[in-house]
């Protein structure tokens, strides 16, 4: 079944995508056009996941007229929303790219403070639409308001329903959780170093220190995004690296979260692990190909399935 996926977007935000010829400070820049996305890494993996065959939720906070435009946009790409009102207006991200360099700049806002009774009014929302077959997943910063425990609370409500949470998150956020336990993490080399404090300077390192979160009982699945040296996956008693096909970057935005959304509907259709894995690095390669923070698309996707090498190490 691929109706089992449920997300949860603590702190959502609307893309706001453009280009310019050139960055130049003190400068009035005349943009060529922009794009308006729904955006927040929960929000985004379910954008994902439907896209590739799945009817995710997404549950979120959101308030004032970008949370209203928001919550039509998320509506619009077909996709089930639970929306839970806040006295604070939902933030907007800016993309912008450098059309002459090629480069890309992020702008990130924080976001809007979350009273207690909002934040918790998230989570029994979420709650309630847990059952044991649910691939719940939570992805994103945490807004003003939000305590770093929020994800391990949430971590124990999944647990309590005996449903299986894929978290994608970093720093104290991700550790708290994890003393939690939680199903699959989706970590970068930077924050598996952060998390543990440690170099991790090969292969063998990655491996290792996967091994030692699960053996702990903090997870049972590692996915180690490396950039542009593909992926590595992680259970127990199997590891894989893939390695991605190389193409010309249009745009870095949502690679990640085209990654996790791709894993878990490949996961909640049934797919081994492997097959997983190489669906989701297809699916954060197609997303480099695509404009400001559009994500993957399915046409890309089933191109680059079959040229991602994995390998079990």
């Amino acid at each position: 079944m691929t109706d089992r996926i449920t997300t949860l977007t603590i702190n959502p935000a609307l893309d706001l995508s453009t280009a310019v010829d050139e960055l130049r400070p003190f400068s009035k820049l005349r943009c060529a056009g922009e794009r308006r996305d729904p955006g927040g890494g929960g929000i985004n993996v379910a954008r994902a996941a439907k896209r590739l065959g799945a009817v995710p939720t997404a549950v979120y906070p959101a308030g004032g007229p970008i949370g209203a435009f928001l919550a039509q946009l998320v509506a619009a790409e077909g996709i089930e929303s639970v929306v839970v009102p806040i006295a604070g207006d939902t933030r907007e991200d800016v993309t912008v790219t450098e059309t002459k360099s090629g480069r890309q700049f992020r702008f990130v806002l924080a976001g809007p403070r979350l009273a207690e009774t909002e934040w918790r009014r998230c989570l029994d929302d979420f709650a309630v639409r847990l059952t044991p077959q649910t691939l719940a997943v939570a992805s994103g910063s945490l807004p003003p308001g939000v305590p770093d425990d929020f994800y391990a609370l949430l971590a124990r409500t999944v647990k309590a329903a005996g449903a299986q949470l894929v978290l994608d998150c970093s720093g104290p956020p991700l550790k708290a959780a994890l003393d939690a336990g939680v199903y699959l993490i989706k970590p970068n080399l930077r924050e598996l170093r952060g998390l543990l404090g440690e170099t991790l300077p090969d292969q063998a390192s990655w491996v290792s220190a996967a091994r030692r979160l699960i053996e702990a009982g903090h997870v049972e699945v590692v996915a180690l995004s490396l950039a542009e040296e593909g992926a590595l996956l992680v259970t127990r008693d199997r590891a894989w690296r893939a390695y991605a096909p190389q193409v010309a970057p249009v745009s870095s935005v949502g690679a990640g979260d085209s990654f996790l959304g791709a894993m878990v509907w490949s996961l909640a259709r049934g797919d081994a692990p492997c097959d997983a894995f190489r669906r989701a690095v297809a699916a954060g390669t197609a997303a480099l190909l695509a404009h400001g923070t559009e994500l993957c698309r399915v046409g890309d996707v089933d191109a680059l399935t079959s040229a991602v090498r994995v390998v079990e190490t």
